[in-house]
């Protein structure tokens, strides 16, 4: 296992790239889902073999738009860095993701992401560590879980503690089906929702087909709610939410029609 220690060994040669590409870019009640095989088994925990949410090692994808006027860059990039969680007793070796988000061209937040994908093709949400930023400094870690809790050096020392993953995206889900890629109230909190598919959407990054479309709510905050879009090959390629609108603006993942 690779160290996950995102602040000392990655964070400041990756933000200092990000950062320039930032600043360039800147100039009903639904029914229950159809359970994943419970509890999971992750014989290849690395695969990734779902569509909406699939891994490339190297991959990165470049959302632009705008929350209450400011404007917002996402960063996502999928690292050849993983990390091993312990659930039952039994190791199951999880993909890193980066996220890193700039507000008028200034650092806001990096997260890394722990992702693992089931045999049954479900994709599993193991816990974020986040770096809040003001003026360049660290000074916040709001928000932060994982499975097992705290257990790297790089780990924040107030991260909350999960018992079991998330689920967050099923292998074959139907509209109309709900599960919850955060699950640790008070600390994080969503349901989704599966709205539609077979969907065409365009954005800055390409035209998509086959795009199922998610609806975000949060037991945390009864007024938040968020659109999501879902490209297969790709994952989220549009967010729409009261304040925030956002679009894939680039992408390292092609998709799977442009890609055949």
């Amino acid at each position: 296992m690779r160290s996950p220690t995102i602040p000392s060994r990655l964070a400041r040669p990756f933000v200092l790239a990000a950062a320039g590409l930032a600043l360039t870019l800147s100039t009903p009640a639904a029914e229950a889902f159809s359970d994943p095989v419970t509890p999971p088994v992750f014989s290849d925990p690395l695969a990734s073999t779902n569509p909406y949410v699939p891994f490339v090692e190297g991959a990165y994808k470049v959302y632009v738009g705008k929350d209450e006027g400011e404007r917002i860059v996402f960063i996502d990039v999928h690292t050849d860095i993983t990390r091993t969680f312990m659930l039952g007793g039994s190791p199951v070796e999880t993909h890193l993701m980066l996220e890193v988000e700039f507000v008028d061209g200034e650092l806001e937040e990096i997260s890394a992401n722990y992702f693992a994908e089931a045999d049954d093709g479900t994709v599993y949400y193991f816990g974020e560590t986040v770096d809040i930023y003001e003026d360049g400094e660290i000074v916040d870690h709001d928000g932060s879980w994982l499975v097992g809790g705290p257990t790297e050096p790089g780990d924040p020392v107030d991260t909350a503690t999960a018992t079991e993953p998330a689920v967050f995206f099923p292998g074959d889900p139907d509209i109309g089906d709900q599960w919850k890629p955060e699950d640790l109230f008070p600390v994080v909190d969503e349901t989704v929702t599966l709205q539609a598919e077979g969907l065409s959407v365009s954005v800055p990054a390409g035209d998509y087909t086959g795009v199922v479309k998610v609806r975000e709510t949060s037991d945390i905050d009864p007024d938040y709610k968020e659109k999501k879009w879902y490209a297969p090959g790709v994952g989220v390629i549009k967010v729409k939410a009261d304040s925030e609108k956002l679009h894939l603006y680039a992408s390292a993942l092609l998709g799977e029609d442009e890609d055949e």
